[in-house]
């Protein structure tokens, strides 16, 4: 029986990033299915210098019909080649808000001058006599303070139910080409990714531990782009930012791996990291503070 455990926990990894189950052969009216408790540790956003550590749950469940549910994404198998996989792919993208660690931080650069009463510059020097103008030293331009919260004063964007495809090639019995195709992310629900990786499944290492490796790319559109990483004029007005709008491309590159222990025939632990570095258009975003991300993750799922 072919299978992959995917370590997908919700809330915290975006759906493009979630591996799709490998066909399971089973018979029918059977079902396999993993439930447990994981915890996480990730950036705050894409790009962002601050870290989260979350507990979430875990769930994989796959039907003898093809139809699976990993994570925040589900789909359907509707291939019975064993050396292609393809099918309808849904995902949920999270809610970015724009929370963050600086609770001093307002997001607009006259923040703490509304409703003061702030003394006048002083336009006479009391050794030289009147000062041109020109001279009067002008407020520090709207750059941020040093550890700010680069999200304050951009609008939250809600989370977002998003539809498309999988299709994945086995070159060989464990290793394939995955892609996956999603729309309906962003402000205007117009944002779309496609990821493309290549993923060895997982290989036994020994009798209860097994190993999976990964590398991807994701491509998005200028709708995405502009909704994650950009700034609009009204934003830069609120939050210091320079305004910034970005076109489509080249997002980000990544690489992976997955362990998981067998610790009985019900009983299994798995960890994964992944390592991204933005690219293009997402990596010159004034929003982003670290362009090379980690993100960490260990669960512990009972198998029905």
């Amino acid at each position: 029986m072919r299978t992959l455990f995917a370590l997908v926990l919700a809330g915290v990894w975006p759906a493009a990033w979630a591996q799709t189950p490998a066909i399971n052969p089973m018979p029918d009216g059977s079902r396999d299915m993993y439930v447990g408790l994981g915890a996480v540790s990730a950036p705050r956003y894409q790009g962002a210098a601050e870290r989260r550590v979350t507990a979430l749950p875990l769930l994989q469940v796959e039907w003898s019909n093809g139809v699976f549910i990993s994570g925040m994404s589900a789909g359907m198998h509707l291939s019975a080649n064993p050396v292609l996989e393809y099918g309808p792919l849904i995902a949920l993208q999270p809610r970015r808000s724009q929370s963050g660690s600086d609770s001093e931080w307002v997001g607009s650069p006259m923040a703490g001058f509304v409703g003061e009463s702030v003394p006048p510059l002083s336009t006479t020097d009391p050794k030289t006599g009147p000062i041109r103008p020109s001279a009067v030293p002008s407020p520090e331009p709207s750059a941020h303070k040093r550890g700010a919260n680069r999200l304050s004063g951009t609008d939250a964007i809600g989370a977002r139910l998003q539809g498309g495809a999988f299709f994945h090639y086995y070159l060989t019995p464990s290793l394939r080409i995955t892609n996956n195709l999603l729309a309906g992310s962003g402000r205007d629900r117009h944002g779309a990714t496609w990821t493309v990786g290549m993923q060895h499944v997982a290989r036994a290492i020994s009798p209860h531990h097994s190993v999976s490796l990964s590398a991807d790319l994701t491509l998005v559109n200028g709708s995405y782009n502009r909704s994650y990483f950009g700034v609009t004029e009204a934003e830069s007005l609120r939050s210091g930012n320079d305004a910034y709008a970005p076109g489509g491309g080249l997002k980000d590159v990544a690489v992976a791996a997955r362990w998981n222990w067998a610790l009985s025939p019900s009983w299994m632990l798995g960890s994964a990291v992944r390592a991204a570095r933005l690219q293009g258009d997402a990596r010159r975003s004034p929003l982003v503070e670290r362009p090379t991300n980690f993100t960490v993750s260990t669960g512990l799922a009972y198998r029905f």
